[in-house]
C-alpha cells in the first residue's frame, strides 16, 4: 500500500519529463542577471509606471509594471550561483541586483520629487508594514519562478510570479519616501523589497536541489566544505533575522483584527438593538494613551444611565476595562441640530461616496481586463 501511494506521488510530482536540460536552466536565469543596455532601459520604464501606478492609486497600472520588470532576475541569479556553488555568479548577480535597485530608486525619486501629487494614497501605505504572508508570498512565487525556468512549457506562469511577488512597488514606495523626506516609506519599503529579494532567493536555491543541477565546480575538499557550513549558518541568521520584524508586524495586525471583531460583535450585540435608535456608524479611536469606541446614533436619546449599562457591558465581548464609551447623538453632541436633517445631510453623502467608490472600481475593473486581455494568448 505504502509503495503504490508513493509511486503515485512520484509519478505526479516528478519534473523529470517536463525538465529542460541543466546547461538551458543555468543558461536561462543567468542572461537575466545583466542590467545594462535594454534590461536598464525597460526596468527605468516599469520604475516610471508603477511610481505612476502609485500616484494614482491604479492597482491595473501596478500590475502592468510588475509584468514588464526585469527585477526577478539577478535575485534568482543569486539563489542559483549560491545552489551549483558558483561564486563569480553570486558576486556579479549582487552587484547587478544592487545597480538595479539603485537606478530604480534613482528614477522613482525623481518622479515623485517632480510629481504635483504627494499625498500618500493606499496602495503606497500597503508597501510599508511587511508581514509574514509577504515572507510566504515571497517565498512560493520565487519557488514557482525557479521550477517554471526549468520547464519546457513555462506557459504563463513568470509573468504571475512577477505580479505575485511585487518587486517593483516597495521599490517605488521607497522613493516616494526620499523624495518626501519621509523615512517610514523608505525604510518600511526597502525592508519588504529585502524580504522578497532574500525568500525568492532562498526558494530559488531550494529549486535547484530539487532539480538537482550539478555543481559548478569538482569534488569539494574539506575546506569548501567547512566554508559551506560556515556560509549555511550565516544564511540561517540572516533568514530568522529578516523573518522577526514581519512576525512582530503580523501579531499586531492580528490581535487588532481580533480587537475589531470585538467591538463589531459588541456594537452589533448591544447598539443596534435599541428602540427608536438609529446607528449611524461608529469608530475604534487609539491614541498613545487613550483607546475610545465613539458611536454615533440618531433618534431617541439615550440617556447617562443607559450609557453606563452599556459601557458595563464591555467586559461582556472581551474588551477591556480601560477602553472608553463615547456616544454622539444628533451630531458632533450639540442637541440644537435637527435630526431629520442630519439624517439627511448623512445619507446624502454616505450615496455620494458609495457612487464614488462603484465607479472608481469599475474603471479599475476595465483597466485590469485591458491588462488580461494583452496577456492572452492568440488561440489557433
Amino acid at each position: 500500500m505504502k509503495l503504490g501511494i508513493r509511486r503515485w506521488f512520484i509519478e505526479y510530482f516528478s519534473l523529470t519529463d517536463y525538465k529542460q536540460s541543466n546547461s538551458e536552466i543555468i543558461a536561462a536565469i543567468t542572461s537575466g542577471t545583466q542590467f545594462k543596455g535594454t534590461n536598464l532601459w525597460i526596468l527605468v520604464c516599469a520604475i516610471l509606471i508603477a511610481s505612476l501606478g502609485l500616484n494614482m492609486n491604479s492597482t491595473a497600472v501596478i500590475i502592468g509594471a510588475m509584468l514588464i520588470s526585469p527585477l526577478m532576475g539577478p535575485i534568482m541569479g543569486i539563489g542559483l550561483g549560491i545552489g551549483i556553488g558558483d561564486g563569480s555568479l553570486v558576486r556579479s548577480s549582487a552587484k547587478n541586483l544592487f545597480v538595479a535597485t539603485l537606478f530604480s530608486l534613482l528614477a522613482s525619486a525623481i518622479y515623485f520629487w517632480i510629481s504635483p501629487i504627494n499625498d500618500a494614497r493606499s496602495e503606497l501605505l500597503a508597501r510599508t508594514q511587511p508581514t509574514i504572508y509577504d515572507v510566504m508570498i515571497a517565498f512560493f512565487g520565487g519557488f514557482a519562478g525557479i521550477i517554471a525556468t526549468g520547464s519546457k512549457s513555462k506557459g504563463n506562469i513568470l509573468p504571475g510570479v512577477a505580479i505575485a511577488t511585487a518587486l517593483m512597488p516597495p521599490l517605488c514606495t521607497a522613493g516616494y519616501g526620499l523624495a518626501t523626506l519621509q523615512w517610514k516609506f523608505l525604510y518600511g519599503a526597502l525592508y519588504l523589497f529585502s524580504i522578497n529579494a532574500v525568500y525568492i532567493g532562498l526558494a530559488t536555491w531550494l529549486g535547484t536541489k530539487l532539480l538537482r543541477l550539478p555543481q559548478a565546480h569538482g569534488k569539494d575538499d574539506e575546506d569548501s566544505k567547512a566554508d559551506k557550513k560556515k556560509r549555511m549558518a550565516w544564511t540561517i541568521v540572516l533568514l530568522v533575522l529578516f523573518i522577526i520584524p514581519s512576525l512582530v508586524t503580523t501579531t499586531g495586525i492580528i490581535r487588532r483584527n481580533m480587537l475589531d471583531a470585538r467591538v463589531s460583535s459588541y456594537i452589533s450585540g448591544e447598539f443596534k438593538s435599541l428602540e427608536n435608535v438609529h446607528l449611524v456608524s461608529y469608530e475604534y479611536i487609539q491614541t498613545d494613551s487613550t483607546s475610545t469606541i465613539q458611536v454615533n446614533l440618531l433618534g431617541t436619546p439615550v440617556d447617562a444611565h443607559q450609557i453606563d449599562v452599556l459601557k458595563a457591558r464591555m467586559g461582556k465581548y472581551g474588551l477591556a476595562d480601560d477602553i472608553g464609551l463615547k456616544v454622539v447623538q444628533g451630531g458632533l453632541e450639540n442637541p440644537d441640530v435637527d435630526a431629520a436633517e442630519l439624517s439627511g445631510t448623512i445619507v446624502t453623502n454616505v450615496v455620494q461616496y458609495y457612487n464614488e467608490t462603484i465607479e472608481k472600481l469599475r474603471k479599475e475593473n476595465d483597466s485590469l481586463r485591458a491588462v488580461i486581455k494583452s496577456m492572452a494568448v492568440p488561440t489557433k
